[in-house]
């Protein structure tokens, strides 16, 4: 499919799980349950977080018989989801609420120097995306993965 450059160019872009220059950041882990006839069987749930800090991030979740599997699973999930973030002199365009679930946030422009001031998952999100001043709020759910994918949905929907 040809993307050309044009206002109908996609807004998630592909990438090469092997592509270098990227970061990624361990945002949770938890042993999960399933319940079988023999007893409970565990798992590991990984949430990892990818970026390359010059406006590209992704979030991928997989569970794994052990950490490390979970891990790498997630890794590569959130390298095939990348996508491209509009950043203007180190800041977001403008302000932004987004719902995911029950997860709700709230990012706002900050002026340059200011820092990210943002908790948990949106902060891991803004700086492996690049962003240098941003102010966020998470609002409703403390759902790390919820919150991260809302922060995800922000960051593509901007109007510019």
């Amino acid at each position: 499919m040809d993307q050309g450059s044009g206002k109908f160019k996609k807004k998630t872009e592909k990438f090469s799980p092997r592509e270098g220059g990227l970061e990624q950041s361990l945002l949770e882990i938890k042993r999960v349950t399933r319940v079988v006839a023999g007893g409970k069987r565990f798992r590991f749930r990984a949430v990892v977080v990818v970026g390359d800090r010059k406006g590209r991030v992704g979030v991928g979740s997989a569970k794994g018989a052990d950490v490390s599997g979970a891990v790498d699973k997630a890794a590569e999930k959130a390298k095939k989801k990348l996508i491209f973030v509009k950043i203007i002199k180190g800041t977001i365009p403008h302000e932004i609420r987004m719902k995911y679930g029950s997860a709700n946030i709230m990012l706002k422009p900050a002026v340059s120097g200011k820092g990210i001031i943002a908790g948990g998952a949106v902060r891991v999100v803004c700086s492996l995306a690049g962003i240098a001043d941003v102010i966020g709020k998470i609002l409703g759910s403390s759902n790390k993965l919820n919150n991260a994918r809302a922060t995800i949905k922000a960051l593509e929907n901007f109007k510019v």
